[in-house]
């Protein structure tokens, strides 16, 4: 796997899946007698999931986490929902209610 067209990524990951990539990445190191950093491995687990993609397991795990981003998303909006104001009610800098353009 050769890294000739690159695009760099923001990924958030928890702490115990960090974790567990760190001692694959020590694991590597002392078997291959090569030092292999964090980012080798996660593009190396990347590259192998994405060759099992009819996996059950991989669709069970997508469908987790965007089922626990909606839930996430959706208790936020219900947490914030009387501090929204649609554009238009907008209030000036005097307080006045800003008249529409007609």
């Amino acid at each position: 796997m050769l890294l000739e067209n690159k695009t760099r990524l923001l990924l958030i990951l928890s702490q115990d899946v960090l974790d567990q990539a760190r001692v694959i990445a020590g694991k590597a190191t002392t078997v291959l007698k090569l030092p292999v950093r964090l980012q080798i491995v996660l593009r190396a687990l990347i590259w192998v999931g994405l060759k099992r993609e009819s996996q059950p397991a991989l669709f069970a795990n997508i469908e987790s986490q965007a089922r626990a981003v909606r839930q996430k998303r959706s208790g936020a909006r219900r947490a914030g929902e009387g501090s929204y104001q649609p554009p238009g009610n907008l209030q000036g800098l005097n307080g006045k209610r800003a008249a529409a353009k007609r």
